[in-house]
């Protein structure tokens, strides 16, 4: 019985040496950090894909561009990427409007506005994705260099013993393994969550991009129609 609570997880990690310990510490906070990060990001994604889903729906029923901007702008969705880009886009090109006559010029404001709140869509949508990576790339040598670190003492340790059996050995390897799982346990949900919400960033950036080609063509076709009056 004392055997067998000599090497359960706690004790072995317990009687881990001082640098497997902070190596486990280190894979430990990452796991929770990254655990953390999963949820936030998860839960960001969601709403801006159901977000922009709403906006575009009610941006294509047929409303008057103005009264959707003045909607927009009294109660503004910060989750829906497609109208961050509307209100900018049409706030500047309303704005060009009432001091150029050139549409050509008003329609290359609007676009370099809504190309700068797009880019602000991605990083906002990309955030905390490069510390999934870090950790889902990482945590495995860190857990790796744990075990190896380990193993190497208790190979050393059998310098000091006159017969090396099991029993002597075994503890130390296990307490040095545990690192390498730690190290996985820590990687794994990262790489998976990283490769998941990547896909699904670069998809709603798409839908992004997408809309203010399509909201561009709009404001084109009538910019040009009030420079032609």
């Amino acid at each position: 019985m004392v055997e067998q609570d000599s090497m359960s997880i706690l004790s072995l990690i317990g009687n881990a040496g001082l640098v497997v310990q902070l190596v486990m510490a280190a894979l430990m906070l990452a796991s929770v950090v990254s655990w953390v990060m999963i949820v936030v990001r998860y839960r960001v994604l969601s709403r801006a894909r159901r977000a922009g889903a709403v906006f575009e729906e009610r941006f294509w029923s047929g409303d008057d561009l103005t009264s959707l901007y003045h909607q927009v702008k009294k109660a503004p969705d910060e989750d829906a990427g497609q109208e961050t880009i509307f209100r900018v886009g049409f706030e500047e090109y309303v704005r060009l409007m009432k001091s150029s006559r050139d549409a050509d010029a008003v329609m290359e404001g609007a676009q370099r506005a809504m190309r700068v709140a797009l880019q602000r869509e991605q990083a906002r949508l990309n955030r905390n994705l490069p510390f999934l990576a870090t950790v889902g790339s990482t945590s495995p040598y860190i857990g790796l260099f744990g075990t190896v670190w380990g193993i190497m003492n208790s190979f050393r340790a059998l310098a000091h013993v006159s017969q090396a059996t099991l029993a002597v050995v075994a503890p130390g390897i296990a307490e040095a393994l545990i690192a390498t799982a730690m190290g996985l346990f820590a990687a794994i949900p990262a790489v998976v969550a990283y490769n998941r919400y990547a896909s699904l960033t670069d998809e709603l950036v798409g839908e992004c991009e997408m809309f203010a080609e399509e909201f561009s063509s709009l404001l084109h076709r009538q910019a040009h129609s009030g420079e032609q009056q």
